[in-house]
């Protein structure tokens, strides 16, 4: 390895570890959340209302890591403030949602609707997920209207990164079964910075088509 080689890779550690740090501090809410309440349904809308600060959170991180190379602390915070609002006005309805869906999923056995109905909520539940990632990364590093942002991450939904996402969503929720949230908690710049890598082919096509 040479020194540039070895420049650059420390520089990446660093930047990650700086990351993490500053995205388990600004999500305290949600992973207090997270740890003390118990797995039941009834827990579920506030964990959704404790999960309303990973938004901005996450957006920060994803900023950080797309234009912090040298300094990721004042990065993060440029996106945090830059970008709290924007996002929360996707986010905040995606949370409410999500919490709906999940919510009519736990109850399922007990409506009496036909079985294809669970499969369709579970489908939407996905198609909602990723949805919100192409979302979430496009309202970070570009500015747009929240319509705007929406309409975008639904043109891109059916492009290839909508699937490497899905892996890397499926991977955390596999990490969370197999270890603990703690775990994916502790792995949370490396799941931003994986976001960011699969979207780039969506990010440079709305930088070259639809930013001056």
């Amino acid at each position: 390895m040479n020194v540039t080689a070895l420049s650059r890779a420390t520089g990446l550690i660093y930047n990650l570890l700086v990351v993490e740090l500053l995205l388990l501090l600004t999500t305290v809410p949600t992973l207090a959340a997270i740890t003390l309440l118990d797995h039941d349904v009834s827990n579920v809308p506030l964990v959704a209302v404790c999960a309303i600060p990973l938004g901005p959170a996450v957006s920060a991180a994803l900023y950080a890591l797309r234009h912090g190379d040298d300094e990721p602390a004042t990065a993060f915070w440029r996106g945090y403030r830059g970008n709290a609002l924007p996002v929360l006005k996707l986010w905040l309805p995606l949370l409410a949602w999500l919490t709906i869906l999940a919510v009519n999923l736990a109850n399922f056995s007990s409506a009496g609707v036909p079985g294809w109905w669970g499969v369709l909520l579970a489908a939407v539940a996905v198609a909602v997920t990723l949805w919100a990632v192409n979302a979430l990364v496009i309202t970070s590093l570009f500015t747009f209207r929240t319509v705007d942002a929406a309409r975008l991450a639904l043109h891109f939904l059916p492009r290839g990164a909508t699937l490497a996402n899905a892996g890397v969503l499926i991977a955390a929720g596999g990490v969370t079964l197999l270890a603990s949230e703690a775990v994916t908690a502790l792995l949370g710049s490396l799941l931003a910075g994986a976001l960011l890598w699969n979207s780039r082919a969506m990010t440079a096509a709305i930088r070259d088509r639809f930013t001056a």
